[in-house]
């Protein structure tokens, strides 16, 4: 920061073992500590007492010996680049150590090196949540060095180094030089009986409010872990644990009685549907008995009926075989007339496949010679052809013959040479020509396009300025001409809105010094006094897709800046204040400020959410004391007044009392006043609508001039191009005779190879047709003698013809003699088919009879095996008993037990599986039952075991604790105690607190609702010194808690803190001398038992004091003060001395001694 100073390293000669930091070098702050046991000269900043105290141990008289380090007591720390400090280090004393200076100095970073130094996580602070969060900024490593005091078992004090690197965010820890486990380092601290995770030993500023905030549940865990033993807290969870496993036994006990007592009513309910419906189930067992049988007594009667169809079918069929012997004779001679027309009929079919044969070769025949004229004429054609193609080609020869002669003729006549620089030259020439004249061209455009934009630029501003200098006669122009010499920005950004508006989805209001107005002008100072001046610039959107448009455009597009941009999704609705206007009115106010203001709502919206004008009283009137006073206590943080404008800041954290007030002046009034119109702006803008008029007549004038000349130059170049072509033309001209006399001797070749081809094209078409005429002859051979095969092939077919009749006629005879026979035999044939139909009936009667009968032998032979397997000898004794009954009795019978059923109401089908079921159930949950109720009366002994011997100490701890707030109470004139509200749930065994302050009250219980922040404050601390004389802890530290508390309450707090720091306390004097000679059992609960480890000789409260770091900002005057106690004060600020002797406290306290006070008479 600029301004600051580093300073260079101290002396050592400067430096001495009470000083309470020796700072080596920073480049942020200074801290300097005083000599707090020097006498001084009288003083306000000191009590009487002290300055009448010799300075040094046993100055008074007394028999205590010097206050000495207690094992696990602080001796030294040493920080570098560690929050804000670059190098320190701190000796503190072993008594009280006060803390002390202004806000943000460092103190509280003093805590924080104590809680990471020993190894405890940044989260027991309550503030950064990661190591490298407390590196110096800049840095890229920190580091602490705690000295503990050694305990008798150590030969010398142990050195705990804890290095903090910001890269990774880790600690590393180092016992005495050698690196070591974060979690040895915290067993070393717990061996010296140190609990950072104790809030009532180690109480930094951020778990103020956390303590503060326990309930009393809280509170007792937080106080058994602070003084009781290990045993008592072990205890503690047992019982809570055992207790809440005994009230679920007891929630199961109930609910397994409520559901065996259902279960039982349920079943004594259904008595007697059971045996009705075990009625009805013994009878659908005899049906089902009864349809078991049946299928013994089908098989017995298909067997029955199959040996009847057996016997009747061999009798059938011996009878129809003596009727076939019989017909024999008569049968057989039919027989052999149909093998004889079979014959014929065969060799029929096989003369009329060979006459088909015949016939076929006769057609192939006549086919061939057919094949053999196609032939021959697909030959004569294709002379034909060939000849026709040979007439064209006759054709191209001469055509090729006259092309060679033409090459020849031209090849004689030489065009002249082409020169293609001549006449590139020429069309260079123009074309650079050309080119420079489009440039021109070009340039001449676009000097006119930039005239053309400067003359509508001249136009806007002038039509502009001319709204501006017919505004200034209006109440919106002056307000306009305001805001353009407020921000030149906001109004080219509220002029281009309004240009635009159509972009936006919902209406963009402008800046409050256009779109509002105080509505009475004696209000005026004081509404433009809460406003800053972006508040007066802000331009209000209501929709995010248009402030995020309206950004893009001004900051991105415009390259605007000094241009506030405010989205209100909501109207003045949520601006509602929850003081009515009658107690506006009793606090001496006119209204809220919003009240005063008119404009469109969102602006009005916008306003409220930054300004808070819905939560700021006006009043043309000064606020008088009284009214300050009621203000301070009421919930109205901010108003305005004639001359001031009044802001209070209330910190909850310290309680009520904990408020700042903040006070300024109002301003005059700029934007919403009424003034005349300023000539000289006037004129101003008169002026410049002149100078743009001239340049607009100027800038029309030159755009004339380049005009002419760009018509000019376009009539020049048009000419250019004109020439360009004509000699492009001639170039192509002269190149295309010059290319096609060079490819004279080419096209010569390519003609001679033509013709060469065309001959060998005609000597193929002459070859093609004589072979063509020498295949014809051979096809006529050919077709000569197809026709004399043909002939003797139909020949050999009417041959054939004639046998296939013959055969015809034989076959017509054969089949007439068998069909005579045939109906001759007709009824003998008609009676043999009768009695073969009988026989094949039988057969299928009998093969029927049978597939029935085994169908129901391996169903029977089923049923009985699955009987037998699930040894159903009830079914078994039925079938054997009425197997042989017929169907028609076992289907009486079954009718008989099915109108038995009907007659009994059938009921649900699941009852009686229900019911048994049930009956399991009812044996189980009784055996439950009978469990839970031994295990309950287990539990029930366990825990009056456990509480037996816990209760007893927690008792006497209390008791302890509560004399000893009681005594610290009425050091005050007041009175306290501590008490156990006992439960018969544990979890609920809390500590209750009952304070009285005032002498006509009662004592009752400490709660947010009955006690002031100050008595709570006062309250919390004592109970705190209560805990602190029972605990077996090297030091405490407490941060702040004085905060909040009035000062006689502080006074008092104080004086108590010194006592017990520096073993003045006449309570813990009384209480060793009854425990001396008292008969109280050693294991009274504490921690300083012996079931505890002590191995470092840490000792409970000694007459001797304990080491205390007690934090605060601040300390009132004449306070208490006894030797021993040390006061570290923390300087620091952007200039400090390069000497630190300059700030050194010591020798401030050595001048103040030697002064001489004089007093004043008059």
């Amino acid at each position: 920061m600029a301004g600051r100073r580093r300073s260079a390293p101290l002396d050592d000669r400067d430096s001495s073992p009470d000083d309470a930091f020796d700072v080596s070098r920073s480049s942020k702050r200074r801290r300097v500590t005083p000599q707090a046991q020097e006498p001084l000269s009288q003083s306000p900043l000191f009590p009487t007492g002290y300055l009448s105290q010799p300075a040094g141990p046993h100055a008074d008289g007394a028999q205590k010996g010097p206050l000495v380090h207690q094992p696990g007591s602080i001796v030294r720390v040493k920080l570098a680049n560690f929050v804000t400090y670059t190098a320190v280090e701190i000796s503190p004393g072993p008594s009280l150590n006060m803390v002390i200076g202004p806000n943000g100095t460092g103190k509280s970073t003093l805590v924080c090196a104590i809680c990471l130094g020993l190894g405890w996580a940044p989260k027991f602070l309550g503030r950064q949540k990661e190591y490298s969060e407390f590196v110096k900024n800049g840095e890229r490593e920190a580091s602490i060095e705690i000295e503990l005091c050694r305990g008798p078992s150590r030969s010398r004090n142990p050195v705990i180094r804890c290095e903090i690197r910001k890269e990774g965010s880790r600690a590393d820890f180092f016992i005495n030089g050698t690196r070591t486990k974060q979690k040895l380092v915290q067993q070393l601290a717990r061996k010296f009986s140190i609990q950072i995770d104790n809030l009532c030993q180690f109480l930094p500023q951020d778990k103020v409010v956390e303590f503060a905030a326990m309930s009393p549940i809280e509170l007792l865990e937080s106080t058994q872990e602070a003084v009781a033993s290990k045993q008592m807290i072990a205890w503690h969870h047992e019982l809570k644990g055992s207790r809440a496993e005994q009230k679920e036994m007891e929630r199961s006990q109930t609910t397994y009685k409520e559901t065996l007592t259902n279960l039982e009513g349920r079943q004594r309910m259904q008595e007697a549907d059971v045996a009705r419906m075990r009625e009805r189930e013994q009878h659908k067992e005899n049906v089902r008995l009864w349809k078991s049988v049946r299928p013994f007594a089908e098989y017995g009667q298909a067997l029955a009926r199959y040996q009847d169809h057996e016997r009747e079918y061999k009798q059938t069929s011996r009878s129809l075989k003596r009727l076939e012997e019989d017909l024999e004779p008569t049968l057989r001679a039919a027989h052999e007339k149909a093998i004889y027309r079979d014959v014929v009929m065969a060799a029929a079919e096989n003369r009329r496949r060979g006459a088909e044969r015949a016939e076929q070769q006769a057609q192939a025949c006549a086919k061939s010679v057919e094949d053999l004229n196609e032939k021959i004429g697909q030959l004569d054609a294709a002379t034909t052809k060939e000849k026709k193609n040979a007439k064209g080609i006759n054709m191209e020869k001469a055509r090729h013959m006259n092309s060679i002669n033409e090459v020849r003729r031209r090849m004689n006549e030489a065009p002249p040479e082409f020169d293609a620089t001549f006449h590139n030259e020429r069309i260079h020439d123009r074309n650079r020509a050309l080119l420079e004249k489009e440039n021109s061209i070009t340039e001449i455009i676009e000097t006119i396009r930039r005239m053309e934009t400067d003359v509508k630029e001249r136009s806007i501003k002038i039509a502009r300025a001319k709204q501006e200098l017919a505004g200034l006669d209006t109440q919106a122009g002056q307000q306009a001409n305001k805001l353009a010499r407020s921000s030149p920005d906001a109004y080219e950004a509220w002029n281009h809105i309004k240009e635009h508006a159509a972009d936006f989805e919902k209406p963009v209001y402008g800046p409050p010094i256009i779109e509002c107005s105080v509505k009475d002008p004696r209000y005026v100072n004081l509404i433009e006094s809460l406003f800053q001046s972006s508040n007066f610039l802000a331009i209000t959107t209501q929709t995010h897709a248009d402030f995020e448009r309206l950004q893009a455009i001004v900051y991105d597009e415009l390259k605007l800046h000094n241009v506030p941009i405010r989205e209100v999704s909501s109207g003045l609705e949520r601006f509602r204040s929850t003081v009515s206007v009658d107690e506006m009115k009793q606090y001496g106010f006119d209204g809220w400020a919003i009240d005063f203001l008119s404009g469109p709502e969102p602006v009005l919206a916008m306003l409220c959410d930054d300004v808070k004008l819905h939560q700021t009283g006006v009043s043309l009137q000064d606020t008088s004391s009284d009214q300050y006073r009621t203000l301070e206590n009421s919930i109205i943080s901010s108003w305005a007044t004639r001359n001031s404008i009044y802001r209070i800041a209330r910190r909850k954290e310290y309680g009520p009392g904990a408020v700042s007030t903040t006070v300024r002046d109002t301003r005059s009034a700029q934007y919403w006043t009424d003034q005349p119109v300023d000539p000289q702006a006037k004129q101003a803008i008169e002026r410049r609508i002149f100078e743009w008029s001239d340049e607009h007549q100027q800038l029309r004038r030159g755009m004339s001039e380049y005009n002419s000349r760009k018509d000019e130059a376009s009539e020049a170049r048009n000419t250019l191009r004109v020439e360009i072509n004509n000699f492009k033309s001639e170039k192509e001209a002269a190149q295309k005779a010059s290319s096609e006399y060079r490819a004279l001797p080419t096209k010569k070749e390519q003609y001679e190879r033509k013709l060469a081809s065309v001959d060998s094209q005609l000597r193929d078409i002459r070859e093609r047709i004589q072979r063509n005429n020498v295949e014809s002859d051979k096809h006529l051979l050919a077709k000569g003698q197809g026709a004399l095969d043909c002939a003797v092939a139909v020949e050999d077919m009417r041959r054939d013809h004639d046998t296939v009749l013959e055969a015809e006629l034989m076959l017509i005879e054969a089949s007439s003699d068998h069909e005579v026979l045939v109906e001759r035999n007709k009824t003998v044939r008609n009676q043999l088919k009768e009695r073969q139909l009988e026989v094949k009936n039988l057969e299928e009667s009998q093969q029927a009879s049978r597939q029935r009968a085994a169908e129901l032998g391996r169903r029977v032979k089923k049923a009985k095996k699955i009987a037998q397997q699930s040894d159903d000898t009830t079914l078994l004794n039925f079938i054997e008993e009425h197997g042989k009954k017929s169907p028609e009795d076992i289907d009486a019978e079954i009718d008989s037990e099915q109108a038995r059923l009907e007659l009994l109401h059938e009921g649900s089908g699941r009852i009686i599986e229900e019911f048994e079921d049930r009956e399991k159930k009812i044996a189980e949950y009784q055996e439950k039952l009978q469990s839970i109720e031994n295990t309950i009366a287990e539990k029930d002994t366990q825990i009056r075991k456990i509480r037996s011997q816990w209760e007893p100490k927690l008792d006497n701890l209390m008791k302890r604790i509560s004399d000893s707030f009681a005594f610290n109470m009425k050091q005050i004139n007041c009175a306290g105690e501590v008490s156990i509200e006992k439960d018969d749930d544990f979890d609920k065994w809390a500590v209750r607190i009952n304070v009285k302050f005032r002498e006509e009250e009662a004592l009752t219980q400490l709660d947010s609702h009955r006690q002031s922040g100050g008595e709570r404050a006062v309250s919390t601390i004592f109970y705190l010194m209560s805990l602190q004389s029972l605990t077996r802890s090297p030091f405490r530290v407490v941060d702040e808690i004085n905060q909040g508390m009035d000062p006689r309450n502080e006074r008092l707090v104080h004086s108590r803190m010194v006592a017990i720091a520096t073993g003045n306390d006449e309570w813990q004097d009384h209480y060793e001398r009854n425990l001396a000679t008292s008969n109280t059992d050693a294991d009274d609960g504490l921690q300083n038992s012996e079931d505890e480890d002590g191995e470092e000789g840490v000792s409970t409260y000694k007459a001797s004091g304990s080491q205390y770091f007690l934090i605060t900002p601040k300390l009132l005057h004449g306070l208490r003060y006894e030797p021993g106690m040390k006061v570290l004060c923390i300087a620091s600020g952007e200039y400090m001395p390069e000497n630190e002797v300059k700030a050194s406290f010591s020798t401030s306290l050595q001048i103040r001694k030697g002064m001489t006070v004089i007093p004043i008479v008059g």
